[in-house]
This record gives structure tokens, sequence and C-alpha cells, in this order.
């Protein structure tokens, strides 16, 4: 039986398939007669020998590989198994699903701005699609070394290259801060024509790059949210009737019937401020014709007790004060009835 076992067949497939995993080699195997090779979907099956493609296996089953995969071979097509000879070839299974791969920025990257010298620092995030696009390069540069290839490694050398090119095309389309969301989709497409420049140097296509957000420091993010809650109050009238609109449409109870009451509660709070405004307004009116009266009472001529009119209040010659209301000045004798 141990001459016998030498001859049992053995099984050509991914073992332990991850969705993040690009390629990973079957090698240093011997495959057997009746052997058999399985793709399952979404696979690609290389077979290499002294590092060449000998043949590439796409459609999805299970294969014999002396009667179905062999007679396919560049160079082993003439390959037969002896009785105690198998074949050494390696095997590459090829993941050739897009995936999908989450991006942040590493550090801030600072956009032009207007009255900030050093511009305006900014965070972004995205995502980007890949996939494996030419076989050839990819076993020269990567899988010719390694064993197995993740889609952590093609994230890493993406985001050693993203801040400068997201940089380059944010300044070239974006222009400054108010440019930068209308030109997104432009920024998109440059930064990934760049990227998948250089992601085909190893054989990886970038299929697709999408903006999903931009983030601006804390204190711009407060000073725009007073800046629109200003303008809400600005336009209270119009507020408020967008507030009732949408309670009305929601019905009389939940959240509508709370909307409601908030926005009548708001609405008496403006009325009761308003009146006690008109109330100071008055009250101030009042003390301000009072104080015009009492200047007035003061400033009438005192009445000659003698009769023959109003008496000047001072003398028009010497200046001195009338107070008893005589009708000649006490001091200089001149005559003080007007």
């Amino acid at each position: 039986m141990g001459f016998f076992s030498n001859q049992l067949s053995n099984i050509v497939e991914w073992e332990q398939f991850r969705d993040d995993m690009i390629f990973w080699k079957w090698d240093n195997k011997e495959i057997k007669k009746g052997s058999k090779l399985i793709i399952r979907p979404g696979q690609d099956a290389i077979f290499m020998f002294n590092g060449k493609i000998e043949g590439i296996f796409k459609d999805e089953g299970s294969f014999d590989i002396e009667s179905q995969i062999i007679p396919f071979l560049s160079t082993l097509k003439g390959f037969k198994f002896g009785f105690n000879s198998g074949m050494r070839a390696e095997v590459l299974f090829v993941n050739t699903k897009e995936l999908t791969v989450k991006w942040g920025t590493k550090n801030a990257i600072n956009i032009p701005a207007p009255n900030l010298p050093g511009g305006m620092p900014i965070k972004s995030f995205g995502t980007f699609c890949c996939k494996v696009d030419d076989y050839n390069i990819l076993i020269d540069k990567i899988a010719g070394v390694k064993k197995q290839f993740t889609i952590e490694d093609v994230k890493e050398r993406i985001m050693s290259m993203l801040d400068q090119t997201l940089m380059r095309w944010i300044v070239r389309e974006g222009k400054d801060l108010f440019n930068l969301q209308a030109n997104a989709y432009e920024i998109s497409k440059g930064i990934q024509g760049d990227l998948d420049m250089e992601m085909q140097k190893i054989g990886i296509g970038i299929t697709s790059f999408a903006i999903s957000s931009v983030s601006y420091p804390k204190e711009i993010q407060d000073m725009a949210t007073k800046a629109a809650s200003q303008s809400m109050v600005n336009d209270m009238d119009k507020y408020t009737k967008m507030a009732m609109a949408d309670s009305i449409g929601k019905g009389s109870g939940g959240n509508g019937s709370n909307i409601a009451a908030d926005m009548a509660s708001m609405q008496m709070g403006i009325m009761m401020g308003q009146q006690m405004a008109n109330q100071m307004a008055q009250t101030q009116n009042n003390n301000q014709q009072q104080n015009i009266n009492q200047n007035q009472n003061n400033n009438q001529q005192p009445v000659n007790p003698q009769g023959g009119g109003n008496v000047a209040k001072f003398c028009p010659n010497c200046g001195t004060p009338n107070n008893a209301g005589s009708n000649f000045c006490p001091n200089c004798g001149t005559k003080l009835i007007l």
C-alpha cells in the first residue's frame, strides 16, 4: 500500500479562499496522475512552469489535469505521467472580481482659500475599485516572488501616493475651497487615471475612484453652523411657515404635532417680546414728553403781579436776575416790562 499510495490523485484548488486576496499560489507540490483541477466562480487558474505561463483556464468547474489541462499547455502538452513520476508545476489562482477598498488621506491637505495664506487644511475620504488586469506583468513583478497578494498590499501602494495625487488634482480642478464639491467628479476621474497608470506597472487596474466626503477643521464647521443658524433666524417668518407646513403634512400625531407645538410656542414668545418692546418704547416716549413739558414750564416768563404784561427774567442791560418780577432792574434801573 505504501508503494501505491504515491499514485493516489491529489486536488489542485485555491485552499482557504478569501475575498480580499488578489492571488494565491499552489506550488511545491507534485501533480500526480489522476489529479483534478477545481476552479470556483470568480477565479482563474494559471499553470506556470519555470516561471513562465503555460496556460490560463477561466471556466469554473472540476477538470482532469491529464486529459483536460495538459493538452492545452504550451511546453507540457506532450507530458506523460509515469508510473512513479508526477509533474511539478505551479498553479496561480487569481481573483477576477472587482474589489472595493475604502481610503482616507493620511495627513491634512492644504487647499487654496481666501484670506488664508497657508491654505485651508482638509481631509478627504472615499472608495476605489481595482482588479487584476495583466497576468504577465503581475507574475513578472509580484507573483514571481510572492505566494499571495492581498488587497491590503494594493491599498498600501495606493496610499503611498494618494495624498500628493489628490492635492495635485484638487488644485488643478477645484481651484479653491468653494469649487471643490462642484468639481468632485473631474477630480475623481483625474486621480483614477493617475493611480491606474501607476498600478498598471504591477498588472492591476484601478477601475473607479470616488470622493465620498471632505472634512474641514472643527472651527470652520462651527462657523458654518452658526452662519446657517443666523440666516434662519433672520428669516423667521419663512422658517415658521415651512415648519408649520411640514407639521401639517405629517398629521396631528407624532413628530408633526411636536413641531407644531414648538412653532406655536416660538410665535407666542416672539409676540410677547414684541409687546414688551412696544411697552418699553411707549414708556420712554411718555418720559420724554414729560421732560419737554417740564422744560417749557421752566422757561415761561414770569407775569407782572401789578398787571401790564410779562416782565423779563434777566436785565437786558446788566444781566441781573429779576427774581421778584419787578418792572425795573434792581441794579441799574433798566425797564424790564416786555
